[in-house]
């Protein structure tokens, strides 16, 4: 993977693809057919279609089948051999495997059929727009927080702490003070899937 090749200043993505999608029936989610293309394959594809400069995906259940369904893209794999700990351990992972000198890191659910490289770059746009020093994510009509999140680098060492299965919400509300809100008409672009049937994409 080229880190930078696109003219955004290196802002990178985590594709966090470890789960062991336990509420899907015994299958893995992240395979699962979403109009031809497998969901995992399908949110890869709408990153590197957008600004960011890198995507690196953090791999663990069925790691092998992950990296198949992805061949052929330009992508960083590294693998989370601790997945079962929880989300905590894959985003210290893939972090830890960005390059120096990153801005900042774009952490991606891969289990969400309706996200798209729209959102994707309005959110770049908008962490841009903040001299990439602010913790950028959409928000639900509602006004609860949605994924993805943006992170600047300032904050990589603190996400180096996080354990459980909670992710970095924890952290979030921790700095609350330097964070943005994008607020996102489209519910289906937030949601993520858990059980077999809510992945159609509309």
């Amino acid at each position: 993977m080229t880190v930078c090749k696109k003219e955004h200043p290196s802002l990178c993505a985590v594709l966090l693809a470890a789960g062991a999608s336990r509420r899907f029936g015994g299958d893995n989610k992240l395979l699962a057919d979403i109009g031809g293309t497998p969901l995992v394959r399908r949110v890869a594809e709408q990153l590197l279609s957008s600004r960011v400069a890198g995507v690196v995906v953090v791999t663990g259940f069925e790691g092998d089948k992950v990296r198949d369904s992805l061949a052929g893209l330009d992508i960083q794999f590294v693998e989370n051999t601790d997945y079962a700990e929880g989300l905590a351990s894959s985003l210290r992972c893939g972090v830890a495997a960005l390059p120096k000198g990153v801005a900042g890191a774009m952490i991606v659910l891969a289990d969400m059929p309706g996200i798209t490289t729209a959102l994707f770059d309005r959110l770049i746009g908008v962490f841009e727009q903040e001299a990439c020093a602010k913790i950028i994510f959409p928000t639900r009509v509602s006004g609860a927080q949605g994924n993805p999140v943006i992170w600047p680098s300032r904050f990589f060492k603190e996400m180096q702490s996080l354990k459980g299965d909670t992710g970095a919400k924890p952290l979030i509300a921790t700095h609350t003070q330097n964070t943005i809100g994008v607020r996102v008409e489209d519910e289906h672009a937030l949601h993520d899937i858990d059980a077999p049937g809510e992945e159609t994409v509309t």
